[in-house]
């Protein structure tokens, strides 16, 4: 007897975790990393950041070659805002055009500045969604790890304060206020996720079509990026427990 019903996917493991923010008044805010040819917005710095972190925690050994088997997904509802915002502005005001600005404003601008400093050579995505950020994020990954030849899929989040002209946009776009409404436009958030399928050293699994589930929480707002940072947290205090059964 056959059956049309499809098979499901295996569950995704989470290799590691992190969040930061800035400007947000929160004690854990972070200083902002520098990036060269990055300027004025949080978003390339909080990215890098979040990045930098789950990549150092768990490295996989990539030669100088890059490393091929990892694919990167980046969610911003809006993108750099922040740098729209200042390239708007001095255009307004006639004053001359900034490349630079132009640059920076677009998401895949910091991918391809974290491909050179983490030598990722895979797959690397940006999106952006009025859906809840972190069922999109876990979709996308897991379709690429159907790929035999990636190994890991790293996703992350980035919000800003935005601005008057950003909260309108978001009125406009969703119902109610920006996710970081009130925050200095300038203020930002970041999360990720280095995501697997399960396996040894992965103490949280999550399915791309489980989110709803209050373990790992949802979007407050649409675009949010909370679920990423809910998921975070469970797999923070995930690995604490691990650590701390371990010493024992």
């Amino acid at each position: 007897m056959t059956t049309d019903r499809p098979v499901p996917r295996p569950p995704l493991g989470i290799l590691a975790s992190a969040t930061a923010t800035h400007g947000t008044g929160r004690p854990d805010d972070i200083e902002l990393p520098r990036l060269p040819g990055f300027v004025e917005s949080a978003f390339s710095p909080l990215a890098y950041e979040v990045a930098r972190q789950c990549l150092a925690e768990r490295p996989d050994g990539a030669t100088a070659g890059g490393d091929s088997r990892t694919a990167v997904a980046l969610a911003a509802l809006m993108g750099d805002t922040t740098t729209a915002d200042l390239a708007s502005r001095r255009m307004v005001a006639g004053r001359v055009h900034n490349p630079l600005l132009f640059m920076q404003a677009t998401p895949n601008s910091v991918l391809g500045h974290m491909s050179r400093e983490f030598g990722i050579t895979g797959q690397m995505f940006s999106l952006s969604t009025l859906d809840d950020t972190l069922t999109e994020l876990l979709a996308m990954a897991d379709l690429l790890l159907e790929d035999p030849e990636l190994d890991r899929v790293l996703v992350l989040g980035v919000e800003l304060g935005g601005g008057e002209r950003a909260a309108a946009v978001y009125r406009e776009l969703a119902v109610g206020e920006p996710p970081l409404a009130g925050l200095p436009a300038n203020a930002g958030r970041a999360a990720a996720l280095l995501l697997a399928r399960p396996g040894a050293g992965t103490p949280v699994t999550v399915r791309a079509d489980e989110t709803n589930d209050p373990a790992t929480g949802t979007a407050a707002r649409p675009g949010s990026i909370q679920g990423l940072f809910d998921l975070a947290a469970t797999h923070s205090e995930a690995r604490k427990g691990t650590e701390t059964h371990a010493h024992q």
